[in-house]
């Protein structure tokens, strides 16, 4: 969906809306694109209480060894 900054200032809560729903929303200005809405992205993190709410890839591995430049680092 697209509108115009005018048109957008009148409807904000519905372009919120739609967006929290996952619709593409744009505002633009002259006809021309300038703005996205998306849903804003959880901003805490917890560990150990809610299972997948950060992903495997972010959290590094304690069990693997460390290399050269790693151990060099710590002095090792």
């Amino acid at each position: 969906m697209q509108m115009n900054v005018a048109e957008a200032k009148a409807k904000l809560s519905e372009l919120v809306a739609a967006a929290e729903r996952g619709e593409e929303v744009v505002i633009a200005r002259g006809g021309r694109p300038v703005v996205r809405l998306v849903p804003a992205a959880a901003s805490c993190v917890r560990l150990g209480l809610l299972a997948g709410m950060v992903p495997p890839e972010s959290v590094p591995s304690f069990l693997e060894p460390m290399d050269p430049d790693e151990l060099a680092e710590w002095g090792l």
